[in-house]
Order: structure tokens, then sequence, then C-alpha cells
């Protein structure tokens, strides 16, 4: 606009109305120009306050909500895990059988059969365990048992079966394990148990030469497992055991506390799958048997022997035991290429003061009961002098309980369904226990139904 005055100034033909009128519109447009810059002061005064009032909104919440999360914490940890990181830490499992069992035991006299015995039976055990940490859990199992002796004294360490009996009365139930497991990171395949711990010694074939799958003994046990090679693993398992705390002790022994000391060593090689080989040997070494009382008294059992040798009263012999075991495994083509197991077992006990010193056990498992439909067929012949191994804690269901007999055993498992098997046991053995020297027959049948959860 000024421009466009200098120059009808400049070329004379701009006259003094004109001037004015354009200089009023100048002045118009400047009164307006100073409103919308005060409107635009004014908008963006009121943008400052309502971003403060937001911004004020915003931290009162955050405040709030930080009180919140404050309080929260302190509740949570007042509270017990939740149901996601309790059933982390926590593992539930258990099993039930149900057991008809008959036994035909020939017996000394003149009376050589008296008609057997026909019993039903149950056994119940449930297992709690927990992670602590990383490198640390614990483990407690409750069982079935009968008690030992009357008046009760503690469960029967070889048997968790109970009876169905004595007018629908209600049964016991026994700590059957209780142990803490250490596993440390830092030396990867050493597991360290303390307590009343599952039997940590390897038994080929699951055989029952030397322990009972039941026994459960206590103190500490050690499991070491290390890779030789891509084909070839070694193992390593010990322990020191507690069996029993003398008390006034009247025999001709010390007053020393009976204890077990035990190594095994194994190595199994993986020849391709299925196949491998598996060898080893163990030693077990019990510290002050020799001229005790019998162990069976111990728990209530009475005095018995299972077989053993005795000297007045007592243990006639010490417990050294030398065992050397060998498992072979592969798909047997006269089978059908079914999956198979050779094993066999010899235990020696060289501190035995009498000729009743070894035993040996051979065995085949044909096929595998883990799918349902599928099943599994096992056979083991044994025999196992006197002294071979204490009694107390030999297979329970051979020759009635103990040593000092041969003979075989039989055992077919279906998978009926899944965690659910049905099985039948048969033990067709010879016990030497007569002093005449005349062999007795013991035939044993136990059909099982098995329920599993975990």
């Amino acid at each position: 606009m000024l421009s466009l005055l200098l120059s009808l100034w400049a070329t004379g033909i701009a006259g003094a109305d004109e001037i004015s009128e354009l200089k009023e519109q100048l002045r118009i447009q400047s009164e307006i120009l100073k409103q919308l810059q005060q409107k635009v002061a004014d908008l963006e005064a009121k943008q400052k306050l309502r971003e403060q009032s937001l911004t004020n909104r915003i931290e009162a919440v955050a405040q709030k909500t930080e009180a919140v999360a404050l309080k929260t914490d302190k509740i949570e940890a007042m509270r017990l895990p939740t149901s996601d990181d309790w059933t982390r830490r926590i593992k539930w499992s258990g099993d039930f059988r149900y057991r008809h069992e008959q036994i035909d035991e020939e017996k000394v006299g003149s009376v050589r059969w008296n008609g057997g015995q026909t019993r039903h039976r149950i056994r119940v055990r449930l297992m709690l365990e927990a992670v602590i940490n990383d490198e640390w859990d614990v483990a407690f199992r409750i069982a079935t048992g009968g008690p030992g002796g009357d008046p009760p004294h503690d469960g029967d360490p070889i048997s968790t079966n109970q009876d169905l009996e004595n007018a629908f009365s209600s049964k016991s139930i026994w700590l059957d394990l209780a142990f803490f497991h250490w596993h440390p990171a830092a030396m990867e395949g050493l597991n360290v148990f303390g307590g009343k711990i599952e039997n940590p010694f390897y038994k080929v074939g699951g055989n029952q030469l030397i322990w009972d799958s039941d026994v459960n003994p206590e103190g500490i046990g050690v499991k070491i497992e290390r890779a030789v090679s891509n084909a070839c693993t070694l193992f390593i398992n010990g322990g020191g055991f507690w069996v029993d705390e003398i008390h006034n002790n009247t025999s001709s022994v010390d007053n020393a506390d009976i204890s077990l000391w035990g190594i095994q060593s194994y190595i199994k090689h993986n020849m391709g799958d299925p196949d491998y080989i598996l060898a080893g040997a163990s030693w077990f070494d019990y510290a002050n048997l020799k001229g005790q009382s019998p162990l069976s008294s111990t728990w209530g059992g009475g005095s018995k022997w299972f077989g053993n040798t005795t000297s007045g009263g007592t243990y006639a012999s010490d417990y050294d035991l030398l065992e050397v075991f060998a498992e072979y495994g592969t798909k047997c083509a006269v089978l059908g290429g079914l999956p198979a197991a050779f094993f066999g077992d010899y235990v020696q006990n060289t501190a035995a003061t009498t000729g009743q010193d070894e035993g040996w056990l051979a065995g085949i498992k044909i096929n595998k009961a883990k799918e349902p439909g599928l099943w599994e067929f096992l056979y083991n012949y044994r025999q196992l002098e006197a002294d071979a191994v204490v009694g107390q804690f030999s297979y329970s269901d051979f020759v009635g309980g103990g040593t000092d007999g041969r003979g075989h055993k039989f055992g077919f498992t279906y998978q009926v369904r899944k965690n659910t098997q049905a099985a039948l046991t048969y033990l067709h053995n010879e016990d030497d226990a007569d002093s005449s020297g005349r062999d007795l027959d013991y035939r044993r049948l136990q059909a099982d139904l098995k329920l599993k959860f975990k």
C-alpha cells in the first residue's frame, strides 16, 4: 500500500481524499491485526493453563498409582504365593495298588501242605516334592504298611502292603520318605540326598537280589553322572547309612551302632538305538552287625533272621558284600524286533564265617508297558545262600522273605489305560530252611491293579 501511495505521489495524480481514505484503511487493518494478536495470545494462555492442569492431574494419578502399588506390594508380601507360583514349586504324585495274593508253602513235619493262604492287600503312597531354589529341593512320602509288633513299633522296612482284615479296622500310615536333594549348578551331574531316601544303588533289570524295592535307607546318599564320551556314561553311587542305634547292649560286641557304607560304579555304553551294554561293581560294608540281635526286633518284627545263620541268638557273620553286574539291551530279532534286556547279578559276602556266602541271579525283560495296549514280560532265576546278603533287606516275596533258597520268578504287565496297569507275578521257589536237608516248595501268585498319578 505504501508503494502505491509513493507511486501516486510521485506521478502527482493522487488526490488528498484518496490519501485520507487509504490511511483510514491502514488504521483499520492495524486494529484488526492487533485484535488477532490478542486473541492468539489469549488462546496460548488458555492452552498453557490446560496443559498445566493436565500435568497436575497426571502427577496426581501417578502419585495415587504409586501409593496403591506400594500397598499392593505389602499385601503380596504377606500373602501365600500365587497359584501359578505354587504349582511350579510343588509337585504331588502317588500310586494305589490293589493285590490279590495266594501263597502255598510246604511245611516241615508230617503235614506238608496246610492249604495255603489267600489274602487281599492294598498299598497307597503319596509324595510331595517342593522346589526350594535352583539348587535345593525337599520331598516327603507317606505310605501304608503294617505295624511291627505289639505294641506297635516302626513300620516294616521291606513292605508297604496293608492286609484287608481285622473287622474293617482303620489302617496304618507311615513316613516312607523324607529327604533333601542338593544339585549344585556349579557341579553338573552331582546329586546329594539326605534323610530317609530312595535307594541310590542301581539294580540291573530292577532285580531284588540284595535290596527289596521297598527298602529306603536312612543317611546320606550321593549320585554322580559323567559323560566319558558321546556314547559312554560313567555313574558313581555311594552313601553312609545308620542301620540301628544300639541301646543298653548286652551282646558280646562293643556298644557300637550298626551302620552301612556303600560304593557303586558302572558304565553304560550306547551302541545305537536301542542297543546298549552296562557293567559295574558295588561294595557294601556293614559295621558292627556280627554278634548283634536280629534287625527285625528293632521295628517290632520279632526275632526273625530271614535265612541268615545265627550263633547264640546273634548274627554269626559280618556282612561285607562284593557285587558285580551286567545288562545288555537290544531289539531281539527272535522276538520280532521287540526291545529286550538281558541281565545278571552276582554277590559274595567276603566276611561270612560259613560257606553259604554266594548269590546270583539271571533274567530277561521283553517289551515295555509304557503306552495303552502294550505289555511287558519278566523272568529271572536266582540262587541265594544263607549268608550271601543280609536277609532282612532282600526280596520280601522270595521264599517268603530273605535268603537260603532258589527259584523262578515270572511277571507279566499290561498297560490298560494311561497310568493304569494290570499285572501278574508268580514265584516258584525252593526253601533250604528245613534242618533235615529236604527242600521245601514255595509258590506265590500275585494279581495287581496299579493306578498312578503325577
